[in-house]
């Protein structure tokens, strides 16, 4: 009984584990432009602007000015989908 009540117990940790490395995480790295709040705005390039938002859980502490590596993780909060149209039939 112990042995399989062991085999479950880590049967369940992979699984949760695996559950969380699912999630792919991305970068982005640049100079803090601003930073007001739960928001702050992190600039790449002259043409690229990203804004954030963290909240208690994020990690680390910055000003603007300083060059940060935002790490990041793109999960859908809300989906709204519509019917798709039929293609026109070719002539």
């Amino acid at each position: 009984m112990r042995k399989i009540m062991a085999v479950l117990f880590v049967l369940v940790a992979i699984l949760t584990i695996s559950a969380y490395a699912a999630t792919k995480t991305y970068q982005f790295t640049g100079v803090v432009k601003t930073a007001e709040g739960d928001t702050f705005t992190v600039q790449k390039s002259p043409t690229e602007t990203w804004e954030f938002t963290k909240d208690a859980s994020t990690k680390g502490t910055f000003k603007v000015g300083d060059k940060v590596t935002v790490k990041y993780k793109m999960i859908a909060t809300d989906v709204e989908a519509s019917a798709a149209t039929a293609a026109k039939p070719k002539k």
